[in-house]
């Protein structure tokens, strides 16, 4: 299965009128937060293809809508649910579709008490409050997970010191357990191209979406 991973950046290769030249072989996009939505609509829109979303800890205008009960009381729900965009949003939900089964923790690690920003401690309840999913998944469909989408990197992969930009502990866990084969996630952005991008820990790839990144499915990750 070949995947589109975008995530921190409207990417101008992805965001262009070739957009169906370059990407339009791929069987589904995944969406790792701090993107505009109108940037998410345009690849649904363009690539007709299902596309998995998390909100990260910036561009938040729109969040409020997909979770109206943790906001403000006088934000009602989008129209069109979880779909209001053309994507799915997969905000601590489990997802199916197209064959690919989706999990998503979104948001990072608290640094200054902003929208969508979680303790150690939070991710991890809500972490374990989807591991139910997770096992029908597995008696259902042979494996609990393909895709642990998410905005912050796993603690010690691909993250950084400074408080905001540090993971997950709970994140590695989930991949110790449940095994997805990918771990997609953006928050950290890439300067460098010899930075490295992906990295395997146990039986999952943990991947970097920053910008954009292709997902060859058995192809070796670089």
């Amino acid at each position: 299965m070949r995947l589109l991973c975008v995530s921190d950046e409207v990417d101008p290769l992805v965001y262009s009128p070739r957009i169906r030249e370059r990407f339009g072989d791929v069987d589904a996009v995944l969406a790792a937060g701090d993107l505009p939505m109108e940037y998410v609509s345009y690849i649904v829109t363009l690539l007709n293809k299902p596309l998995f979303f998390v909100f990260g800890n910036h561009n938040l205008v729109d969040l409020p809508y997909y979770r109206p009960r943790q906001q403000l009381f006088k934000h009602e729900a989008a129209p069109g649910g979880d779909r209001a965009w053309g994507g799915c949003y997969v905000g601590f939900k489990v997802r199916r579709e197209a064959g690919l089964i989706v999990m998503g923790l979104g948001g990072s690690l608290r640094y200054n008490d902003g929208l969508n920003q979680y303790s150690q401690l939070g991710m991890w309840l809500r972490a374990l409050a989807l591991t139910p999913s997770l096992i029908y998944n597995r008696l259902r469909y042979g494996r609990y997970l393909d895709v642990l989408l998410t905005h912050a990197p796993p603690m010690g992969i691909h993250d950084r010191d400074d408080p905001c930009h540090r993971g997950f502990k709970a994140f590695l866990w989930l991949m110790r357990v449940f095994k997805p084969r990918y771990l997609v996630h953006g928050h950290v952005h890439l300067y460098d191209s010899n930075e490295r991008r992906a990295t395997r820990y146990k039986d999952t790839d943990v991947v970097n979406a920053y910008g954009h990144y292709i997902i060859r499915g058995d192809d070796e990750l670089v």
